[in-house]
């Protein structure tokens, strides 16, 4: 009889162990990558970025990638909210906060419109920091950014900017940012939205616009083609050395934009802290350094409730520069 006593404590052990295990912990060995914008853009980078670290780090199998451009990505986020994929994540920005700040509407079940924000989808974490830039062609006549200040105050329509997003978007946010330091009107500046980085790229190129404003590791890979002409850091970059701060400049700008990953709702805790951990453990790794330095990001993990709070914060400090701005 104790025995069988034994037994059955030993088994029902067992049983609990087995339970919190399988509740705490999920094997993932392949995730699909949704993008919210086209090829060449910050969060086209970061997502193939962080499959291609993962996959040759060897935590993942398999990683594939898809792009689904349409409102400044709101066609993607309701994709994640209305069909709720498995074993999907959609990476996102700063322009998710900025969607609720203005009110910017996206697609909703039901093809009605709405305002979807990071509340509607699951935070998983933070990954990286991209810094702005402002670059040029590189036969381009500006050779810095007083240069294009001078332009623009001897002849507003002179100068066009283009960016990888819609009007109020990061790439926007940006420039406008850096003219107003400059002492310009950031309202009167002639902004031409493209979809995502390399469309803005080839806008620039083609002379359809004088400049271009977006983030430093969107233009990494295009330096034999542009001059970088400041970026947001608060001091050069050692990825990136040539490129001169906008602050270096006299124009005290300076700003990092977060990219990060975010999961369907209803997706479970476990399966949700096993992708954080995972996007955690990939930055210690050399796989990732190169994808890092290939990009100049700047590392900075965030996972859970931190980068919820970080979310909440950012949403006020972000509503009160676009009020100084003029853009709300």
């Amino acid at each position: 009889m104790k025995n069988i006593k034994k037994l059955f404590s030993v088994l029902f052990s067992a049983i609990l162990l087995f339970s919190a295990t399988t509740t705490s912990s999920v094997a993932i060995d392949k995730l699909h990558f949704v993008i919210g914008g086209g090829a060449g853009g910050g969060w086209d980078g970061t997502a193939r970025g962080t499959g291609e670290a993962l996959t040759k780090a060897g935590m993942l199998k398999s990683a594939s990638f898809e792009n689904m451009s349409g409102g400044g990505g709101g066609k993607a986020l309701a994709y994640m909210i209305n069909n709720k994929p498995a074993n999907t994540v959609l990476v996102q920005s700063t322009p998710l906060v900025l969607r609720s700040i203005t009110r910017h509407e996206g697609y909703v079940t039901g093809g009605g419109s709405g305002v979807l924000s990071y509340k509607d989808v699951v935070p998983i974490a933070g990954v990286i920091g991209d810094y702005g830039a402002i670059a040029v062609a590189k036969d381009s006549p500006y050779k810095n950014f007083k240069d294009i200040v001078d332009a623009y105050k001897k002849d507003p329509k002179s100068v066009k900017m283009a960016g990888g997003s819609v009007r109020g978007s990061m790439d926007h946010l940006i420039g406008a940012l850096a003219f107003q330091t400059a002492g310009a009107n950031p309202n009167d500046v002639i902004y031409v939205p493209y979809d995502a980085g390399g469309k803005a790229l080839a806008g620039l190129l083609s002379g359809e616009t004088q400049m271009i404003s977006t983030g430093l590791g969107e233009l990494m890979g295009a330096r034999d083609q542009v001059r970088i002409i400041g970026i947001t850091a608060p001091e050069r970059v050692s990825d990136a050395p040539d490129a001169p701060t906008l602050k270096e400049q006299g124009y005290d700008v300076q700003f990092v934009n977060w990219r990060g990953f975010f999961g369907p709702p209803g997706m479970s805790n476990s399966m949700k802290n096993e992708i954080a951990k995972m996007l955690g453990d990939v930055q210690k790794t050399s796989e990732w350094e190169a994808v890092r330095a290939r990009n100049a990001w700047v590392n900075i993990y965030n996972p859970g409730d931190d980068f919820v709070k970080f979310l909440e914060k950012q949403t006020g400090e972000m509503t009160d520069l676009m009020k100084k701005l003029g853009v709300i």
